[in-house]
């Protein structure tokens, strides 16, 4: 009897380590072990794509293994951070995320994952201020100068943004509120398109970042007026900060890394890692100077609560303003 007892537990005992094989020869085997997809949900070339290339070759050496941009863009960024958060925890699939498909689409309408509840920060990557600009032929020259002809053209000045419900919208809403102006939002689809219109005269102002004026800033089709910082920053040098008339008011995009909610706690430290890492470059520091970007990588709890707090600030814009799309 307790032979066969014996052997019964043998037998569940060797059947349970066959069974656990494949997972314990999977977490033993050191990450990664095979390409990494980092996943950009916007068209290649654009402003997140090229900061997303801008660490890829780092972020290949750093973790041994190449890291391979996949562009799958629409729906304002949503459709490629779906593929993403609905993918498996394992550190192969990422995405390349900002301020709109992680902390303001979902706030203007239902997408098909929760920016907080699917996903997982990893790092930030860089921080680019807004940037007040207008026609270099405009009659303001100063910021303040701007601030007195919008109040003297009520709605008959207009300001450009990328989409609607998009940052530089947002943005715009936001300083209508704050300077108790009336501009009147133009939206095009995308960035391309608005400064099209902007450099041909249509649009009388906009936000945009350091990366998508400065085509248009090298030209002389634009002048910068002010930087959407709480303070002057070296970013973006020479410029005041709207704050300094019009208290209250800020805009700063993120750019940064994310996987799946679920990443193991040793994969989560290792990615943030080599993003920290590659951020300290001083190839990819001087590349975001020239473009008027901030390096800035931070820990996984930081970003976690950067999109915590533009949730909130930016749901309160959004209800204040009765912005829908």
């Amino acid at each position: 009897m307790s032979r066969h007892h014996l052997n019964r537990r043998q037998f569940a005992g060797a059947t349970a380590a066959l069974l656990a094989a494949p997972a314990l020869t999977a977490h033993a085997q050191a990450y990664p072990s095979r390409p990494i997809r980092v996943v950009v949900p916007y068209p290649a070339g654009g402003s997140t794509d090229q900061l997303a290339r801008a660490i890829q070759q780092p972020l290949s050496e750093l973790l041994g293994q190449p890291v391979v941009i996949d562009n799958r863009a629409g729906a304002g960024g949503t459709i490629g951070t779906d593929i993403v958060a609905k993918a498996a925890p394992d550190g192969y699939t990422l995405v390349f995320g900002n301020t709109g498909p992680n902390a303001v689409v979902s706030l203007l309408r239902k997408v098909p994952y929760d920016p907080v509840a699917d996903l997982a920060p990893i790092s930030t990557v860089a921080l680019t201020p807004m940037i007040l600009a207008v026609p270099v032929d405009s009659p303001a020259k100063t910021l303040k100068e701007f601030l007195a002809y919008a109040k003297r053209e009520g709605d008959k000045l207009n300001y450009g943004s990328v989409g609607n419900g998009s940052l530089s919208h947002l943005t715009g809403e936001h300083f209508n509120d704050k300077a108790g102006l009336k501009l009147l939002h133009i939206p095009y689809n995308g960035g391309a398109p608005m400064l099209t219109a902007f450099a041909s005269g249509q649009l009388h102002a906009a936000f945009v970042t350091g990366l998508d004026g400065a085509s248009m800033l090298a030209s002389g089709k634009v002048r910068y007026l002010a930087v959407a910082t709480p303070a002057p920053t070296d970013v973006v040098p020479g410029l005041p900060a709207i704050a300094d008339e019009v208290p209250g008011f800020a805009s700063t995009a993120w750019f940064g890394l994310l996987g799946p909610k679920g990443l193991p706690a040793d994969l989560l430290a290792k990615l943030n890692s080599a993003v920290v890492a590659s951020v300290a470059r001083p190839e990819v520091q001087k590349l975001f100077t020239e473009r008027r970007i901030e390096a800035r990588s931070s820990t996984p709890k930081e970003m976690e609560q950067r999109i915590a707090g533009e949730m909130k600030h930016w749901g309160e814009v959004i209800r204040k303003a009765g912005i829908t799309t």
